[in-house]
């Protein structure tokens, strides 16, 4: 197991594009951690756990660092800047796991038929002129953060279901990438329902389809943290699970099975206002926010099946080394695992 600096983490990329079930943990005595995050509606069972104090029960304190991708995350990870986090399988994930630096331990957002998934967006201009469907992108500009990003791996997935193909375009942060939609400087994207509806109810983009209909059980994002944590800090690994999963059971309570009702809701609501739209008054911000809502995988469950194909397409796509297996990249003793 190694430990990276910032700098030499980023080389070794390549320029690759627990609720209660979970076991008891032992108390952490305090240990501060540092915690990665996007500031997405997915990203909530981090910030219920920070507010309602799970992570300190636990034994931790935990501090969000905020990063604008996914990539960024996994270099944190491996250079110390941060112990865990939640992101998206990317080939820089995949290149630092191979070098011994990083771990997937669990899963964190699924797509989940029943409910609204990650939305196909494209620009009015290529709307107006008649694409209305994802069959019709052939030819066209898919945005993505990086080359080996997830956003690549759905798009693939969606051009190769369609028989098309498409040139991807990397414009490195979320944000780059909605303005050039909206500017028609690409021509098509995915991104989950919090930020792609309230873009189409701007007028500015349209949503042509669902990622759902392409990637059925689609394992979104996981929960991953050092290759030194989880081999040799198993108890503070435990600890944060146990309160992440904590506050995973507190957002699907709210949002997605409503079991406080609408009480429930607009308190959540209020919450996770805190870390998402913080820009907006709350009354604009809270429409998003309901909208936005994925079930977050129950006590960081792991779809290994899932993550198996994401890993499959980016060897075949030769983003990262071919002999990279499954057990280099997740360690799945922490999690219940599907697949």
């Amino acid at each position: 197991m190694i430990k990276l600096n910032r700098r030499k983490a980023l080389a070794l990329m390549g320029g690759t594009a627990a609720a209660t079930a979970l076991a008891a943990p032992a108390i952490a005595a305090n240990r501060k951690i540092k915690v990665g995050a996007l500031r997405f509606t997915s990203h909530s069972g981090s910030f219920v756990a920070v507010e309602r104090d799970y992570f300190t029960e636990a034994g931790l304190d935990a501090e969000l660092v905020f990063f604008q991708a996914a990539q960024p995350m996994a270099v944190a990870i491996a250079s110390g800047d941060i112990n865990y986090a939640v992101t998206a399988i990317s080939g820089g994930l995949i290149s630092l796991a191979q070098k011994g630096a990083v771990k997937v331990i669990g899963g964190a957002l699924a797509e989940e038929e029943g409910i609204d998934g990650q939305q196909i967006l494209v620009s009015d201009a290529a709307f107006q002129a008649g694409i209305d469907h994802p069959s019709k992108l052939g030819g066209k500009s898919y945005g993505v953060t990086q080359t080996g990003s997830s956003f690549h791996y759905v798009g693939s997935q969606i051009a190769k279901a369609e028989g098309i193909e498409m040139s991807f375009k990397p414009l490195q942060k979320v944000g780059a990438v909605i303005g050039a939609l909206k500017s028609g400087q690409i021509d098509a994207w995915n991104i989950v329902p919090h930020i792609a509806k309230p873009l189409a109810g701007s007028g500015a983009v349209h949503i042509v389809g669902a990622v759902q209909d392409y990637i059925p059980n689609y394992q979104v994002t996981t929960v991953f943290t050092s290759a030194k944590n989880a081999a040799d800090e198993r108890a503070m690994t435990e600890s944060f699970l146990a309160g992440f999963s904590r506050g995973v059971d507190d957002y699907n309570g709210a949002m997605i099975d409503q079991s406080g009702g609408e009480a429930g809701v607009n308190e959540m609501v209020d919450l996770i206002h805190k870390y998402v739209y913080t820009d907006r008054p709350r009354e604009k911000a809270a429409p998003s926010i309901i909208n936005g809502t994925m079930r977050l995988n129950q006590n960081a469950a792991l779809n290994l099946a899932s993550v198996r194909d994401q890993l499959d397409w980016f060897k075949s796509e030769g983003l990262v080394d071919s002999a990279v297996t499954m057990e280099t990249l997740v360690d799945p003793s922490y999690v219940e695992t599907i697949g």
